[in-house]
Formats: structure tokens, sequence, C-alpha cells
């Protein structure tokens, strides 16, 4: 059967990140792609102009539809926008039995917040019942408390992090500083698994850490391990940069569709 993933997030209208990106991720590896959207953005390369949450109860009434009828076999969490849709979908989640890939995302690749208010506590309701939390630095600092400047300081905080609410954590160094990216994966006993590879040089990276989460949740759901799914996402979120079709005149999306042709898995 073909892995049913659901993606809960929010809408980009720039087609770059958010459920836009998770729809591409999913259906170009495999999967059939199903939504909860949390929020709606005005939003293109050079920013976000506008936020706009929906109601907590439509947000869990998408997650009940298509959970009752279609099934599902893993779930992305991305966007949020406000306490309230976080503490609404943590308490459908604690209900399911499935792969559960929570990307706290705090800010846009252009550095605007895309909450309403501060919704730390409330992700961190998330993390319990998550099976792989995925915080690039910036998240990072902000969940641990920590300063976050390099690979030590980077896995320094994603123990902290770990430890503090029982997951596991996939700590993403793209934004320090160097010549590769790091990736460290990290639960409560210590550091399980790491990536490196050398950064590509491009502004075109927009949907970067939605598009990696999404693609977990699909090799999750496909019956991937942790580290092969990682593996798997990782390798198809560098195809897609390769391949961006370079777009708009400030962070463009990647190449979703043309990255497939480049992308062996």
């Amino acid at each position: 059967m073909i892995p049913r993933i659901l993606a809960i997030a929010g809408s980009d209208s720039g087609g770059g990140a958010g459920i836009q990106a998770d729809i591409k991720t999913i259906t170009m590896l495999g999967g059939h792609a199903m939504t909860a959207i949390t929020a709606i953005t005005a939003q293109n390369t050079l920013g976000v102009q506008a936020v706009f949450a929906l109601t907590p109860e439509i947000v869990q009434q998408q997650i009940r539809s298509v959970a009752c009828d279609i099934g599902l076999d893993a779930i992305k969490i991305g966007m949020l926008g406000t306490d309230a849709i976080a503490l609404a979908v943590r308490d459908v989640m604690v209900t399911l039995d499935v792969p559960i890939v929570v990307d706290p995302v705090m800010f846009a690749t252009s550095g605007d917040a895309l909450n309403e208010c501060d919704t730390t506590a409330a992700l961190t309701e998330l993390f319990g019942v998550a099976t792989l939390v995925t915080p690039n630095t910036l998240e990072l600092a902000a969940l641990s408390g920590l300063p976050v400047e390099d690979e030590a300081t980077m896995r320094e905080a994603a123990q902290r992090l770990s430890t503090a609410y029982g997951c596991v954590v996939l700590a993403k160094g793209g934004h320090l500083a160097g010549s590769d990216v790091i990736d460290l994966l990290v639960d409560t006993s210590g550091l399980i698994g790491r990536w490196s590879d050398r950064r590509i040089d491009t502004r075109h990276s927009h949907g970067t850490g939605c598009t990696l989460s999404s693609a977990i949740a699909t090799g999750l759901g496909a019956g991937l391990s942790v580290t092969d799914a990682i593996g798997r996402a990782r390798g198809f979120v560098r195809a897609a940069m390769m391949a961006a079709p370079e777009l708009g005149a400030g962070h463009g999306p990647m190449g979703h569709g043309l990255g497939r042709t480049h992308f062996p898995g």
C-alpha cells in the first residue's frame, strides 16, 4: 500500500515551503499526501508579509477527517502558528499510533517570525509524542536555552532538549559557519548519528526544513528506520537544491520535481 502521510503545517503562497513543499516532497517520494492547514501566509522569496491562523477546531477536524477514512502511516508537523493550535494538535496526536516528525518551525528562511505568539511552551507539549524532532540551530537555541555556535554546542543543546522532553532530536547545522553542513541525531543516551556533506552555495534554499521533515516522515511511513529515512531525506533535499529553478529575487524555492530526476533513492 502507498504510504499515507499527513502534513500539518501552514500554507506558503510562494510555493517554496510549508504545505506546498510537503505535498511535493511526499508525492515525489512515493507517498499519498494529505493536509491539515494551520495558517495561511502571504509570502514570497523576499519575506513574509502576513499570517492568518485558522481555528484550532478546524485544524483538528481536518486531521480527524482523513484519519478516520483514509488512514495514516506517518505525520509531519510544521508551522502551527498559535499556542491554541499547538495544544489542539497535541490532543489529537496522543490518540494516534504512527510515526510523528515535529519540525518546530519558528522562523521562515528570511528570518521572519511565523507565530502569532510565543508557542515555545506549547510546541514542547508535542515533543513527548514525537518520533523525531528536527530543529535548526536557531530553533534549537531557543528551545534549549543554550547558545549554538558550532558542532559541539549544537550537540550539547540537542542533548539538553532530548533529556528534558524524552525525544529523539535531529539537530540541523545548516546555519552554522563552515564548508560542510553537519546534522546530528541525539537521544537521551547521547549521539546516535552524524551526517556531513559539502555545503551547496545557493540562495535558493527556501523550504529546506519543511522538505526534510516531510521526506523523513514519508520514509518512516514506508517502513524505513529513522537513520535510513534521514539519509534518504537529506539526499532528496540536496538534489532539490541543486535543481532549483532560480525563481524570485530573494530566498528562492528548490526544485522538488526536477530534483527527482537526479535523485537515485
